[in-house]
C-alpha cells in the first residue's frame, strides 16, 4: 500500500496542466447513435501530426504552429470527412465532428502507436464484419476465444483462451457497461460469468485485449478482459421473430420511448427478448429464456453526460449432461441420451446501473458509476451417476443467493510532464458481495434433499484503486506504467459446524507498455505487468489466509502491420506463468490447488479485404501449456487447448444482401496430467445471409453446415453406472449440435 500511495504522489507532483494552447482537441462520435468513436483518426497531413481518439471519443493534438490545416478523419465504417482549422497563437481550437455510416474498408485503418487503440478499431472492424446475433456470438468476438455449453443452454458458457480451460470465467474479467460480469466466490466456480442477461442487439461495441497488462484491471484478469459497451440510443424501432429446428423461437422487441428533437435530446429505449428452445437433445431441455433493458441517456449540459439502466433477466432449463463414451458404445444410449434427464437450473439477475461522466473545466474527465445487482442461481447436475450412491445416485445442487453492489470513480487528464505529452488516469472504487445460503446438496430426481455437504454464507469485499500515466516519450514513442491496488476481506458463515472466519489480504500489480511506430505501416509494442486471481472465499477461510490471491506474471512482444491498403496484420509472442492453477470440483464443493503453470504462445490475426464487398479474417493460436511442478509427461494441463483458429469470409452485396461462411477449429488436446486421455478436436463451418428491403429485414442462419458430429464440452470424469461393478474414468462429454437451420424477419420502422 505504501508503494501505491508513494506513486500517486509522485505523478500528483510532477502533473502539471497543460494549457492547451496552439492546439486542436475535440470529439468524434456517430452521428446516428451519438457514441463516442474509439480510435478514430484525426491527421494533420501539411505537418505529418495527427491524434486518435480516446475511449470517450476525445482527442487533442498539441504544439502547432499557427496557420491554417486540414484535418482529415476516418474511422473503420464511416465516411472520412475534411475539416479546415485555423491555428491562432496563444488559443485553443475545438472540433466536435458527428460521422455517418459509410462503406467499411480496411484502408481506413491507420497504424499508431497505441497497442490500446488498435485493438479497439480491431474490434470494431470485427462486430462489423460479423454482427453480434446470439449470446454465443458475445464472447466469439474476442480473437482466440473459444466457448462450450454443457447444460442445456441455460449455464454460462465454459470459456477457452490463451491456453486456459477458464472454466466459466476464473482467468478473464467481463463487464457490462462497467459493470461486472463475473461472480466471486460463485456456487458453480470462481468467476463464474453468465452473459445470457445481454441482449446482443444492444451491444455496440467491445474493448478487449489480452494478458495481465491494464492498470484499470483487477481482479480476474490475468488471460484477458473484455468490456462490452451497450447503445446509448436506438436508430430506429425493431420488431424480430426468429424459428428454427429443434423447437428454437425467439422474439425481440427494440423500442425508443423518447422522440429525438435533436442531437441533445434524452433518450429513452426499451428492449425485450425471448427464447424458446426445445434443444436437439432426447429429452426436451426446455430453455425458457427473457431479457429485459431499459437504458437512459440525457446530455445534461455541455459538460455533464447521464447513463441509467435497468434490466431484468429469468432463465430455466433441463439439461441431458456430460454423457460417457461407454454408454453409447454399449447402446445403453444414443448419443444425444442422457444418464439423468433430470439435470437443468434457473437464474436470476436485476441490474441497475448509474454512470455520470463530467467534463472539467480544466479539460479533464471525471466519471463517476454506482451499481447494484440482485442474483440467484440453482444448478442440478450429475457427474458421476453412481458412484458414490449406487441406490439413488449422485446427483447434486448448487444453489446461492446475492447481492451484490459497488461504485468506480476515474479520473482522466491531459497534460504535459516534463514539456512532453501525457495523459493520467487515477481510479478508485470497491465491489461488496453478500451470497445467502450458498449451498451443495445431494439431491434425488431434482426436488429432493438428501444431504447438505456444504452451507454457508459469504460477505467478500473488495477495495481498490489504480493509476496510470501515459507518456509520449516522441512523436512515435509511447510509454504507459501504471499500477493497481487491490484490497480484499472474506468472511465465511459456516451453517453447518457453526464457524464463522474472517481473512485480509491486499495485493500491488504494477503494469507496463511501450510501443513504438516505426514506420506509418508498422507498430511495435511489448507489455509486461502483474496480475491475479482470487480464490473461493470458503477456501480461503478454510486455509487459514493461504493461496488467497496467486500472481500472474505475463509477458507480450507484438506487432500491428499493415503491408497493404487492405491487408492488416496482428502478431503477438506471449508468455504467463500463474504461482497457482484453481481448479473447481463441482461436485465436492472445493477448489483445488493445481500448482504453478507457464503457458507460452503465438497469436496471429489477419484481417484481408479482397474487394469492396469481400473480407476474409483468420485468427491463429498456438499455445503449450504446462504445469512447472509435475513431473515430465504428467504435466500437461487438462483441457487447456494448444491450437485453434477462427475465421471466415465476409461480404457485402449491394441491394441489401450481407453473408458469411465461418469456421471453427480447436485441436485435440490433454483430458488429463499424463496425456493418456485426449479431448477431441472439431472442424465447423457455420453460414449466415441477410436480406434488407425497405424496413424489411429477412434472415439465415446455419449452424454446423456439413452436420459434422462433434464434442462441445469434454473432461475427464470417474463414473459408474448403474448395474457396473467397477468405476470407469473416460471422456465423458455434451455432444455439439447437429445442422440447425434458423429463419428471422424483422421490422424496422
Amino acid at each position: 500500500m505504501k508503494v501505491f500511495i508513494s506513486f500517486l504522489m509522485y505523478f500528483c507532483l510532477l502533473h502539471v496542466a497543460s494549457s492547451q494552447t496552439n492546439s486542436i482537441s475535440g470529439t468524434i462520435t456517430d452521428s446516428a447513435s451519438g457514441e463516442p468513436l474509439f480510435g478514430a483518426n484525426i491527421r494533420i497531413e501539411e505537418l505529418s501530426k495527427g491524434a486518435s481518439t480516446n475511449p470517450d471519443g476525445r482527442f487533442i493534438i498539441q504544439a502547432l504552429p499557427t496557420g491554417s490545416y486540414q484535418l482529415e478523419i476516418s474511422y473503420i465504417g464511416f465516411e472520412s470527412v475534411t475539416e479546415q482549422v485555423e491555428i491562432v497563437d496563444g488559443q485553443s481550437a475545438r472540433l466536435d465532428l458527428k460521422l455517418m455510416a459509410g462503406s467499411l474498408s480496411l484502408g481506413d485503418i491507420e497504424v499508431n502507436q497505441s497497442p490500446v487503440q488498435l485493438a479497439s478499431t480491431l474490434s470494431a472492424l470485427d462486430i462489423a464484419l460479423r454482427p453480434v446475433k446470439t449470446s454465443q456470438d458475445i464472447l466469439k468476438i474476442v480473437p482466440g476465444l473459444f466457448i462450450a455449453q454443457h447444460a442445456g443452454g441455460g449455464k454460462a458458457e465454459q470459456i477457452f483462451l490463451r491456453g486456459f480451460d477458464i472454466d466459466h470465467g476464473t482467468d478473464i474479467a467481463l463487464t457490462v457497461d462497467g459493470m461486472p460480469v463475473n461472480m466471486v466466490s460463485h456456487a458453480h466456480g470462481q468467476g463464474y460469468s453468465d452473459l445470457h442477461f445481454v441482449i446482443p442487439e444492444t451491444i455496440e461495441r467491445v474493448a478487449f485485449d489480452k494478458g495481465p497488462y491494464y492498470a484499470s484491471k483487477g481482479n480476474l484478469n490475468t488471460a484477458g478482459y473484455a468490456d462490452f459497451k451497450l447503445k446509448k440510443r436506438l436508430n430506429a424501432n425493431l420488431l424480430q421473430l426468429e424459428g428454427g429446428q429443434f423447437g428454437y423461437w425467439r422474439g425481440l422487441g427494440m423500442f425508443n420511448l423518447l422522440k429525438k428533437e435533436k442531437d441533445s435530446s434524452p433518450s429513452l429505449y426499451l428492449a425485450t427478448e425471448q427464447v424458446v428452445s426445445d434443444g436437439y437433445f432426447e429429452s426436451s431441455q426446455n430453455l425458457r429464456r427473457f431479457n429485459g433493458l431499459l437504458k437512459y441517456h440525457h446530455l445534461l449540459s455541455q459538460n455533464h453526460t447521464l447513463e441509467l439502466s435497468a434490466s431484468a433477466f429469468h432463465s430455466q432449463w433441463t439439461a441431458s449432461g456430460q454423457v460417457p463414451q461407454r454408454a453409447i458404445e454399449r447402446g445403453l444410449i444414443s448419443r444425444f441420451g442422457a444418464i439423468d434427464a433430470t439435470e437443468g437450473g434457473e437464474t436470476n439477475r436485476f441490474n441497475l446501473n448509474l454512470q455520470l461522466t463530467s467534463e472539467l473545466n480544466n479539460g479533464a474527465f471525471l466519471k463517476n458509476q454506482v451499481w447494484f445487482s440482485q442474483y440467484d442461481f440453482h444448478l442440478v447436475s450429475n457427474f458421476t451417476f453412481f458412484l458414490n450412491d449406487p441406490v439413488n445416485g449422485d446427483q447434486i445442487t448448487q444453489s446461492e443467493e446475492r447481492t451484490l453492489f459497488g461504485s468506480q470513480h476515474s479520473y482522466l487528464q491531459e497534460h504535459s510532464l516534463l514539456d512532453l505529452r501525457a495523459s493520467l488516469e487515477l481510479g478508485a472504487g470497491f465491489r461488496q458481495d453478500f451470497v445467502n445460503d450458498i449451498r451443495l446438496s445431494r439431491t434425488l430426481n431434482r426436488t429432493s434433499v438428501l444431504e447438505d455437504l456444504s452451507r454457508g454464507n459469504v460477505a467478500e469485499n473488495n477495495l481498490f484503486l489504480y493509476a496510470e500515466e501515459q507518456i509520449d516519450l516522441s512523436e512515435r514513442l509511447l510509454l504507459t506504467g501504471g499500477l493497481h491496488y487491490d484490497y480484499f476481506t472474506f468472511n465465511h458463515e459456516d451453517r453447518l459446524s457453526g464457524i464463522s472466519s474472517t481473512e485480509n489480504k491486499g495485493i500491488v500489480s504494477p503494469k507496463l507498455q511501450l510501443s513504438y511506430q516505426a514506420t506509418d505501416k508498422l507498430s511495435l509494442y511489448t507489455k509486461t505487468g502483474i496480475g491475479f486471481h482470487s480464490n473461493d472465499a470458503r477456501v480461503v477461510v478454510a486455509q487459514q489466509g493461504r493461496q488467497i490471491l496467486p500472481k500472474g506474471f505475463g509477458v507480450d512482444i507484438g506487432t500491428y502491420w499493415k503491408p497493404s491498403e487492405n491487408l492488416f496484420v496482428n502478431l503477438a509472442l506471449w508468455q504467463l506463468d500463474l504461482e497457482q492453477e484453481f481448479i473447481y470440483v463441482g461436485d465436492e464443493g472445493i477448489v483445488e490447488a493445481g500448482g504453478r503453470t507457464h503457458r507460452a504462445g503465438i497469436d496471429l490475426n489477419l484481417r484481408y479485404q479482397l474487394n469492396s464487398r469481400l473480407y476474409a479474417d483468420m485468427d491463429l493460436n498456438l499455445t503449450k501449456a504446462r504445469l512447472t511442478q509435475a513431473s515430465e509427461g504428467a504435466n500437461y494441463i487438462p483441457l487447456a487447448p494448444n491450437f485453434t483458429s477462427i475465421g471466415g469470409l465476409n461480404f457485402e452485396g449491394k441491394k441489401g444482401l450481407t453473408g458469411s461462411l465461418r469456421y471453427r477449429f480447436l485441436g485435440d488436446r490433454a483430458a488429463n496430467e499424463d496425456n493418456t486421455l485426449t479431448a477431441s478436436g472439431y472442424f465447423l463451418i457455420d453460414a449466415r445471409l441477410n436480406y434488407r428491403i425497405g424496413t424489411f429485414d429477412f434472415g439465415l442462419s446455419i449452424e454446423n453446415l456439413l452436420n459434422r458430429e462433434w464434442k462441445e464440452a469434454q473432461f475427464e470424469t470417474e463414473s459408474k453406472l448403474l448395474n457396473e461393478v467397477e468405476s470407469v474414468s473416460e471422456i465423458h462429454f455434451t455432444p455439439g449440435t447437429p445442422f440447425q437451420a434458423r429463419f428471422s424477419v424483422g421490422l424496422r420502422f
